[in-house]
C-alpha cells in the first residue's frame, strides 16, 4: 500500500484550509497528517482520527496559543519532519508547509493556498503601522527578508503546483517562477438552504486576521447604522470588539449548521479582505446570500458581479473597487437597490461542488 504524506501549516481551528485537508483525507484515508501545530479537538472528528504529527514547536510552553510569534523558526521546524518511508508527499501550504523535505526521489505535490502572505504581498497587513507592536515591526523587516529568501529556495523542493485560484496561481508565477495548473476547493454546497425571506442582519464570516479586512467593514456598518454580524475567530478579536457600534455583533466561534442559519436569512454576506479564493463566499452563494465583496483576488473567479450592468439578473453580487470604509458604505446601498434571484445565487455556487 503506497503510504502517503498530508503536510499543513497548523491544526489550531476550522477555516477553508482545513476543509480541503478533509478532502485530501477521503482521496487518501489512510494517509498521515504532519503540521507545525496541532491543537487537540480544534479540528473536525475527519481530521482528528487520523494519525498526526507536529513539530517540535508544539511542544514550546504557550506556542499552540501564541504560535505567530514563532514564524522566524517555521522554516526550521517544517524542515525536521521526517517523512522516511513516505511514497507521496501532498502539502497544502499559506505559510511554509510547501518548504518540507521530501524523502530523496519522492514527489511533492503542492497545492498552494498562496505564497507566504507575511513575506509578501500582505506584509503591511500584518507589520503596518497600528497592526502590531513597536518591537514586532523593528524585528519584522529582518525576518521578512529571510522569508522570502527562504520561501523561494523551498520551492524546487515541490514537484509539481497546483493552485486553488487563477488569482493564487500568478502570485506563485511572480514569487518562485513556477507554473501551476489551477483547481478550485470544493465547497459542500449541498448542506445549505436558503429561507424563503431573508432578515435584516449583513453576515460576516471569517477568521480574525488582519488581511481579511473586518476593521472596514464593522467601520462603514457603524456608519450605515446597519446590523451586522462577525462569526470567527482569531488575533484581531479584541481590537474589532472595540471598534463595534450597538449595531455590530461578534459572535465568535460557531457550530457549522449555526453558520449555515446565518447564512441562510442573511441579507447579504460581506467579504471585505482580498482573499486567495473564498470558500464562505460560495457558501454564501449556496445558501441564497449575495456577496458584497472587494473586487480583487479569487473571490471575483467565484461572484458574478452587478456592478455596470445593464441587467442585474445573472448576477450573484456586488463589488466595491477600494478598500475603504466610503467604498463599502456605497456598495451596500447601491446592493440594497438591486433584486438578485436565489435561483441564480444556488447555479453558480454548484460550479464549485
Amino acid at each position: 500500500m503506497m503510504r502517503i504524506a498530508l503536510v499543513h501549516d497548523w491544526l489550531t481551528g476550522m477555516r477553508g484550509g482545513e476543509k480541503c485537508l478533509e478532502m485530501f483525507l477521503d482521496m487518501y484515508p489512510n494517509s498521515e497528517i504532519f503540521t507545525l501545530f496541532h491543537v487537540p479537538g480544534a479540528v473536525s472528528p475527519h481530521i482528528e482520527r487520523h494519525r498526526i504529527h507536529s513539530t517540535f514547536l508544539n511542544s514550546v510552553p504557550g506556542a499552540r496559543q501564541a504560535y505567530r510569534y514563532f514564524l522566524p523558526l517555521f522554516p526550521a521546524a517544517i524542515e525536521r519532519l521526517d517523512l522516511r518511508g513516505f511514497d507521496l508527499v501532498v502539502s497544502m501550504s499559506h505559510c511554509v508547509a510547501k518548504g518540507v523535505r521530501p524523502p530523496p526521489g519522492v514527489p511533492h505535490l503542492c497545492y498552494c493556498f498562496t505564497p507566504v502572505r507575511y513575506a509578501w504581498d500582505l506584509y503591511d497587513a500584518y507589520f503596518g503601522p497600528g497592526r502590531s507592536n513597536p518591537l514586532l515591526r523593528s524585528v519584522a523587516p529582518l525576518v521578512a527578508r529571510r522569508l522570502r529568501r527562504w520561501d523561494r529556495r523551498s520551492s524546487r523542493r515541490v514537484s509539481e503546483f497546483v493552485a486553488i485560484s487563477h488569482h493564487v496561481r500568478k502570485k506563485i508565477e511572480c514569487c518562485y517562477g513556477r507554473s501551476a495548473a489551477v483547481v478550485y476547493p470544493p465547497v459542500d454546497v449541498d448542506r445549505f438552504r436558503p429561507e424563503v425571506s431573508r432578515a435584516e442582519f449583513y453576515l460576516i464570516v471569517s477568521a480574525l486576521t488582519p488581511y481579511k479586512r473586518i476593521d472596514l467593514a464593522i467601520d462603514a456598518f457603524n456608519k450605515l447604522d446597519r446590523r451586522l454580524i462577525v462569526v470567527g475567530k482569531g488575533p484581531e478579536m479584541n481590537r474589532l470588539r472595540r471598534m463595534a457600534g450597538p449595531t455590530v455583533t461578534l459572535t465568535g466561534w460557531l457550530d457549522d449548521d449555526t453558520v449555515a442559519d446565518y447564512m441562510a436569512r442573511c441579507r447579504a454576506f460581506v467579504f471585505p479582505g482580498e482573499d486567495e479564493f473564498g470558500i464562505t463566499a460560495v457558501e454564501a452563494q449556496a445558501a441564497g446570500a449575495p456577496v458584497i465583496a472587494y473586487g480583487s483576488g479569487g473571490v471575483t473567479e467565484s461572484v458574478i458581479g452587478a456592478n455596470g450592468r445593464a441587467s442585474a439578473a445573472d448576477a450573484t453580487g456586488i463589488f466595491f473597487e477600494h478598500q475603504s470604509t466610503d467604498a463599502l458604505v456605497a456598495a451596500v446601498r447601491e446592493f440594497e437597490t438591486l433584486e438578485l434571484h436565489s435561483d441564480v445565487l444556488r447555479r453558480n455556487a454548484a460550479r464549485f461542488h
